[in-house]
């Protein structure tokens, strides 16, 4: 069994209820507190699960993770301290333990001896229009890391308090904060010559959620932030403001929003969609049909098939009723994990845990109601 799955399988047993359909549901983890308190945290729900980290990382990615590390503590040293609270409590080494984190997403491709290719869908997307901001999400990944997946609320202290999704921990693929940011990230192939210390794609959106209140902000943080490899980054607020940054280790480009029926949209899938940006991008096509589930989101704008309710007609988007979005029956080991809706003004959450064809969409309302909470 790879390492990357004894490491995530056990959430599966951890999450401890199901869904009204019988299958298991996503772990909901709360955390409050310093970093360090809530890393230690959820080292002791390792140690009740009895989970370890057989890590194997190769001298490239130990070095990339150590200097990585140094620029994490740089710019947000209040995660390093979670992670630290992670691996004093299970008794791992910290660097090492740090190091395997930050190459998640970017260079983990030695698969038998960790985890798998770096194989990753996920078409994100962001809307305003008559005065919602609604964002979606299809995320997906190997089927295997499903039922690891988690979605949990963060309520740091001296910092924004904030839902995140996650195959992984700490870090994440996409949020919503309690000032009405969304932040997510999709993965685009990087050559590995071509990574550079520094913030994985995942690292960028917890960084982002607990430290921006709007868009203009978390712009502003974005492009001073040293970029380990290729990614897209999708933000949008409560009051409408929207944009994808295209990320590499060497530049970043921000696409703004397009007016399409009568509203505006952003869209981000597994590849850079400005003309110039595409000489970086190490796909050269084999990223699961992103164009295909870009034309389908833009599309379904364009022709005014997202109105009237709008989370009712994102959700028949998501589910591909509108053309190819998670259609991967013809792939043996991918497909579309969860499917997540965010109403940005109400900060309430819906999600389908699992293919959002099979899976019904389940209201969230944790985050409206954190302070009362936690």
């Amino acid at each position: 069994m790879k390492a990357n799955f004894q490491t995530f399988y056990w959430w599966s047993i951890a999450g401890m209820a199901c869904d009204m359909q019988g299958g298991i549901r996503m772990y909901h983890l709360r955390l409050k507190g310093s970093h360090y308190e809530m890393g230690a945290k959820r080292g002791r729900i390792f140690n009740r699960g009895r989970i370890s980290f057989p890590l194997v990382l190769d001298a490239f990615q130990l070095e990339h993770g150590r200097h990585s590390e140094a620029i994490l503590r740089e710019f947000f040293p209040e995660v390093c301290e979670e992670i630290k609270g992670v691996s004093d409590t299970i008794g791992m080494d910290y660097l090492r333990f740090a190091s395997w984190m930050l190459c998640m997403g970017c260079c983990m491709y030695n698969l038998e001896q960790n985890i798998p290719v770096e194989i990753r869908g996920c078409t994100a997307f962001a809307c305003s229009k008559e005065g919602r901001v609604i964002y979606g999400r299809n995320n997906d990944l190997p089927p295997y890391l499903r039922d690891g997946s988690k979605s949990e609320i963060y309520a740091p202290i001296n910092s924004n308090r904030f839902n995140i999704t996650t195959s992984s921990f700490i870090n994440g693929e996409e949020g919503l904060n309690e000032h009405g940011l969304a932040v997510a990230m999709t993965f685009v192939m990087t050559a590995t010559s071509k990574i550079r210390p520094g913030f994985n794609s995942c690292f960028i959106v917890r960084y982002l959620l607990e430290k921006a209140k709007d868009t203009k902000q978390a712009l502003s943080l974005l492009l001073n932030l040293p970029t380990a490899s290729n990614c897209n980054i999708l933000l949008a607020d409560k009051s409408g403001e929207m944009a994808v940054v295209q990320c590499t280790p060497s530049v970043k480009k921000v696409r703004q929003a397009e007016s399409l029926g009568g509203g505006r949209i952003v869209c981000a899938v597994n590849s850079f969609t400005s003309g110039d940006m595409e000489k970086y991008d190490d796909a050269h096509g084999n990223d699961y049909d992103s164009h295909k589930r870009y034309r389908t989101v833009m599309d379904s704008f364009s022709q005014g098939r997202i109105k009237e309710d709008y989370i009712e007609t994102t959700k028949q988007l998501l589910k591909g009723e509108y053309g190819f979005m998670c259609q991967y029956d013809d792939e043996p080991d991918f497909e579309t994990v969860w499917s997540s809706i965010f109403d940005l003004e109400s900060l309430v959450i819906y999600r389908a845990e699992g293919d959002p064809r099979r899976k019904r969409f389940v209201q969230d309302n944790r985050l409206c109601k954190v302070s009362r909470f936690l």
